[in-house]
């Protein structure tokens, strides 16, 4: 389904095409009562269209790696296509301004997606794109039934949670990025995605479940971030049913997790964590 280049016209994308995830900086430091030079990589943001039948749906800065991951997850999870057969073609295109991901949808839903188009009154911010309503914002697309999951000790949370910072590549090299993963108790970590932007990494994280055909759910989305209300309608559409952040949420986002079934672990650090919705599935 996906391709690095198309049949569009456009010049066929290389490896030179696309921004590197890091680039070098170097800064004046402060440490221990001293200055000193300061070599680090920083993490790169782009500019990335998502493009659906030849329309721009949405223009989020990102971080240049796992695009067909993020494209796909996207559409996942803001409701734009369903299922991912709905997407015909996917190309990742290197523009002028950033980079381009273009789609095209099954004649059904492509005219779904430009119906949707037509009654949009404007542009939002990071996380709730093409949204033009309080309603809409506040939606919860679930993704079924829950699975059973037997509850999780406090060693399995805490565990995860330091194998997630473990596996984060970007992470450490930049101290700058985010990182979502998904982890069930009989495999360990699943998958793990980077992005600068929160919700960015957690797409991507639906978007590579979906290519790799993943369709057990019985386990935990765990988040370097903190928990707002989008992140956990995203866990939602995906159907796990516990979600595990480093950071505190919201208030609305605990509403959001009670109602829709998910145990809502947060702060979770090495010395511990808090557990604010469904505490049947964590075994204290």
């Amino acid at each position: 389904m996906v391709e690095r280049a198309g049949n569009s016209g456009q010049p066929r994308a290389t490896a030179d095409s696309f921004p590197p995830a890091t680039a070098p900086a170097t800064a004046r430091g402060w440490r221990s009562a001293a200055a000193a030079p300061v070599a680090r990589l920083l993490p790169e943001e782009t500019a990335v269209a998502l493009v659906y039948d030849g329309s721009t749906e949405a223009v989020m800065m990102a971080t240049p790696a796992d695009l067909e991951d993020f494209a796909l997850g996207f559409s996942l999870t803001e409701g734009i296509i369903g299922d991912p057969s709905e997407i015909r073609s996917l190309e990742i295109l290197a523009q002028p301004g950033g980079i381009e991901a273009r789609m095209w949808l099954v004649p059904d839903r492509g005219r779904a997606v430009a119906a949707r188009r037509r009654t949009r009154t404007g542009p939002t911010g990071c996380g709730l794109c093409g949204v033009d309503s309080l309603a809409e914002a506040g939606r919860l697309r679930a993704g079924g039934v829950l699975p059973e999951l037997a509850p999780l000790s406090p060693d399995q949370i805490l565990d995860a949670m330091a194998g997630l910072d473990a596996a984060q590549q970007l992470g450490p090299q930049t101290r700058a990025v985010h990182a979502a993963a998904f982890w069930r108790p009989s495999d360990g970590l699943v998958a793990v995605r980077e992005d600068v932007g929160r919700h960015n990494a957690l797409d991507k994280l639906v978007g590579a479940l979906a290519r790799a055909g993943d369709a057990d759910r019985a386990g935990a989305v765990l988040l370097t971030s903190r928990v707002s209300v989008e992140m956990v309608q995203k866990t939602a559409a995906l159907g796990v049913p516990v979600l595990v952040a480093v950071s505190a949420p919201t208030a609305l986002a605990v509403r959001t997790a009670e109602a829709a079934g998910i145990t809502l672990v947060a702060v979770a650090r090495r010395d511990g964590f808090e557990v604010f919705t469904h505490p049947h599935r964590v075994g204290m």
